[in-house]
């Protein structure tokens, strides 16, 4: 006799739902694709989420939430960090393009709670750094944090246009140069 087991069907509902939206986002994608790839039945999707609307939001919330777990930022070591959310991004390419997607479909939703107490405390800490003087007092605490985000993540974010220019090998290597020249403060000029 076989035992149902609803968080095993959730967890498989939500890895087909990341597929499906990665690929096709909320417009293209179609919850009776999705729920043969999770291998339970369409209705079975409609048991756990409020629609393919209700199941987008979930799959979005729990990428947030690990994302903002998974990657810890030390301000002292914007470089380190760049390199390690490209890393992240280059294992974990499905996430990029589910949120390349979702940007799209939903820019005009308000950012998480979630993202913003983030980014607050990543703007805190890059300020603390700023006045160590180990980050660059040349740009705002925000500008740096956007400008480290978008380095780290520019590979991911384009395609063949922009990817073929530097050798897969020394992307990261790039971001980090990048983001050291970016953050290290100016020595003053000396005379």
């Amino acid at each position: 006799m076989a035992t149902r087991d609803p968080d095993r069907k959730r967890q498989q509902l939500m890895e087909a739902a990341l597929a499906e939206f990665a690929e096709f986002g909320e417009a293209g994608a179609r919850v009776d694709r999705l729920a043969k790839r999770a291998g339970i039945s369409p209705g079975l999707v409609y048991s756990f989420f409020a629609g393919k609307e209700g199941l987008f939001d979930a799959v979005y919330e729990a990428i947030v939430e690990q994302t903002v777990g998974a990657v810890s930022m030390d301000a002292d070591d914007l470089p380190g960090y760049a390199g390690r959310l490209h890393d992240a991004a280059a294992q974990h390419p499905q996430v990029m393009r589910f949120l390349t997607w979702y940007a799209l479909e939903r820019a005009e939703r308000p950012v998480p709670e979630i993202v913003a107490a983030s980014m607050a405390d990543k703007i805190a800490a890059i300020e603390a750094a700023q006045q160590r003087g180990t980050v660059t007092r040349e740009k705002p605490a925000g500008e740096i944090l956007a400008l480290v985000l978008a380095l780290a993540n520019m590979w991911q974010r384009h395609t063949e246009d922009v990817s073929h220019l530097v050798a897969d090998g020394q992307q990261r290597a790039t971001i980090t140069d990048a983001v050291r020249r970016l953050v290290t403060p100016q020595e003053p000029p000396r005379g």
